[in-house]
């Protein structure tokens, strides 16, 4: 029997979208399949990680979304797309490395899921090939 493994984003997909989108702007302008195909990526590149790991990233993307509250009043998925990017960037630079560090893998795995669909492949040029350089040609 196979082992039956909860998505990582069901309850805070919004909020992860919210990030992804400021983290790549680009990101703004998916669809519903390119959005489920970007957390499918990510879901995927989560799936040999262990459940605590899945969960500790849902604790932070909750948590980053309900930290802007204490400074903007708003949660992050309310705020401004430059109020966004300020309150990332502080974050990004917190003076605590466990932050820091959550903020990278966060990223990591938008970057991951966001640039590894083939539109995004194309749209950026990417050509790479198991073959290396003779491929290209």
């Amino acid at each position: 029997m196979t082992e039956m493994v909860e998505s990582t984003f069901g309850p805070v997909r919004e909020s992860f979208r919210a990030l992804a989108a400021t983290i790549v702007p680009e990101a703004v302008s998916l669809d519903a399949d390119a959005w489920d195909e970007v957390e499918r990526i990510v879901e995927d590149g989560l799936a040999a990680r262990p459940a605590a790991i899945r969960r500790q990233l849902r604790l932070f993307v909750r948590l980053l979304d309900l930290l802007p509250v204490l400074r903007f009043g708003k949660t992050f998925r309310s705020l401004d797309p430059s109020r966004r990017t300020a309150f990332l960037l502080g974050v990004q630079d917190a003076p605590v490395l466990l932050v820091r560090r959550g903020f990278w893998g966060i990223r990591t795995l938008v970057y991951m899921g966001y640039y590894s669909r083939q539109e995004a492949r194309d749209a950026i040029g990417y050509r790479a090939d198991a073959r290396g350089w003779e491929g290209r040609r």
